[in-house]
C-alpha cells in the first residue's frame, strides 16, 4: 500500500461554492479537449500519515493529475524513475495546487514525506492532517461514462 496514515472518498456532489473553486483548479490544470474522471477524489492524511514514492497507474488516471492541498502544509518529492538522482522537492502550503502531467506525470514518482522528514531545504515544515482534492483526467481509451474507481494512490 502506497498510503498510510488516511481516509478517502469519491466525490460528484458539492455545495456551490465549492463547485465553483474545482472549476477554477480544473480551468488552470487540464486543456479543453481533456475529459474528466466524473468522481473527484477527496485524501484524508492524518498529521502522521504518508504517501509512498509511486507513479499513478495509466489504468486508472490519465495524462493529468491535478492536487488542491489544504490544512497543512506538506513536502512532495519527485524523484526521476530512471535517474534517482534527477529530484526535486515542492513546498505545498495549504491552498496550493500541483499538476503533474508530461515528463512529472510519467516519469517521476511523487511521495508525501512522514512528518520527521518534512524539511523544504533547510526549513522543518511540521505536519498536521492534511487533506487533498485531486482531478484526474480520464486514462486513455475510457469511455466518459466509465467511472474507473481508482485505488487510494493509483
Amino acid at each position: 500500500m502506497a498510503i498510510h496514515g488516511f481516509r478517502e472518498t469519491e466525490k460528484s456532489r458539492w455545495s456551490e461554492a465549492s463547485r465553483a473553486i474545482l472549476q477554477r483548479v480544473q480551468a488552470a490544470a487540464f486543456g479543453p479537449g481533456q475529459t474528466l474522471l466524473s468522481s473527484v477524489h477527496v485524501l484524508d492524511l492524518e498529521a502522521r500519515g504518508y504517501i509512498k514514492p509511486h507513479v499513478d497507474s495509466i489504468k486508472f488516471c490519465g495524462a493529468t493529475i491535478a492536487g488542491l492541498s489544504l490544512l497543512s502544509p506538506s513536502v512532495m518529492r519527485l524523484v526521476h524513475t530512471q535517474e534517482p538522482g534527477e529530484w526535486l522537492e515542492l513546498l505545498l502550503e495549504p491552498g496550493s495546487l500541483y499538476i503533474l502531467r508530461g515528463s512529472a506525470r510519467y516519469d517521476f514518482s511523487h511521495e508525501i514525506l512522514r512528518d520527521e522528514e518534512s524539511f523544504f531545504g533547510e526549513r522543518r515544515i511540521p505536519r498536521g492532517r492534511r487533506i487533498s482534492v485531486i482531478c484526474r483526467s480520464l486514462p486513455e481509451g475510457m469511455g466518459p461514462g466509465e467511472s474507473g474507481q481508482p485505488p487510494a494512490a493509483c
